[in-house]
């Protein structure tokens, strides 16, 4: 049947959406963690980035000893 393709679609794109949104919030905790609790306005910055993107501030926020280190990065 042809509705099956689209359903497997959707649900593929269902499941990426839930991992980016995961992704998302466990950067948010670790960020709050390491810098101290960051703004609605950041928040919603990291939101709209991209999974490569996410794992990548993942990775720099090791790095990170204020908000304005975060900040740099999202202007980059």
């Amino acid at each position: 049947m042809r509705l099956e393709p689209l359903y497997q679609r959707d649900r593929e794109q269902a499941k990426e959406e839930g991992r980016q949104k995961g992704e998302q919030d466990l950067i948010v905790r670790l960020l709050n963690r390491r810098i101290g609790e960051i703004d609605a306005l950041l928040i919603e910055r990291i939101q709209g980035l991209s999974i490569e993107k996410l794992e990548n501030l993942g990775d720099a926020l090791l790095d990170f000893s204020s908000v304005a280190n975060l900040k740099t990065w999202l202007n980059q």
